[in-house]
């Protein structure tokens, strides 16, 4: 935890704070605060800033809040992802958020297995608690937004042209004679398959709607390393 995120109902007053749970045994057990002592925190969607100690027991923390400096500027990157292993799925939400992904769609795919879809993973609570992980790690403030669509065809060809437009729209797709451009300063919208890939039918459509199928390379990447090094590759800000 680099930065303790705040939420409207920690404050009990302006520029007061109390943290229970895991912050608090978070500021116990790693940091080893004491009474007195500054601690980096930000407001969720809002600025960061620091927290002064000011009190401390087994049950809370109580911190001054001074919040003065903006997070990090968000990726301009929309993220589509084709629903990934439960397991796999809070490790690549948590690192999307870390790594300044702000807005991602889930979408089926052939691969994707029905199961998939009735993770708890997926529950709002769990939704949170690992956006606020990943952004926690990179001391940002902003939580993506994640949208479901489990019908691929209907979003392909009625919502995703539009996501597409004025971006740089990209599939991820191995065994494409293209590689995937690095550093292109510009918005963009990526679209990474399951484990496994899309389909061929599933990357006609994709290409139908105006994506352009790149690859990484001869190997072949886990959703969970794929889409940190296609995010970094694209993007100077993540290097």
């Amino acid at each position: 935890m680099n930065l303790a995120l705040l939420f409207q109902d920690d404050f009990v007053a302006t520029d007061t704070a109390v943290l229970t749970g895991r912050r608090l045994a978070h500021l116990h057990s790693v940091l080893k605060v004491a009474e007195g002592d500054l601690v980096p925190v930000g407001l969720v969607d809002g600025d960061i800033g620091t927290g002064r100690v000011v009190r401390l027991n087994d049950t809370e923390a109580v911190l001054q809040v001074e919040l003065t400096t903006p997070p990090p500027a968000p990726l301009p990157l929309t993220l589509i992802l084709a629903m990934p292993r439960p397991k796999m799925f809070r490790r690549v939400l948590q690192t999307c958020a870390t790594l300044g992904v702000k807005d991602i769609w889930l979408i089926n795919a052939y691969k994707v297995e029905k199961s998939f879809w009735q993770t708890p993973w997926l529950s709002d609570d769990n939704l949170r608690e690992n956006m606020v992980l990943g952004l926690e790690q990179a001391r940002d403030t902003h939580l993506p937004r994640l949208h479901v669509r489990k019908l691929f065809k209907p979003f392909v060809e009625d919502e995703l042209p539009a996501l597409l437009r004025n971006t740089r729209a990209l599939v991820a797709h191995p065994g494409t004679s293209t590689p995937c451009p690095a550093h292109i300063n510009e918005p963009a919208t990526l679209c990474v398959g399951p484990e496994g890939g899309f389909i061929p039918y599933e990357v006609d459509k994709l290409t139908e709607a105006g994506c352009e199928a790149v690859h990484l390379g001869n190997r072949i990447l886990r959703v969970e390393t794929a889409v940190p090094v296609l995010v970094s590759r694209l993007f100077d800000a993540c290097v």
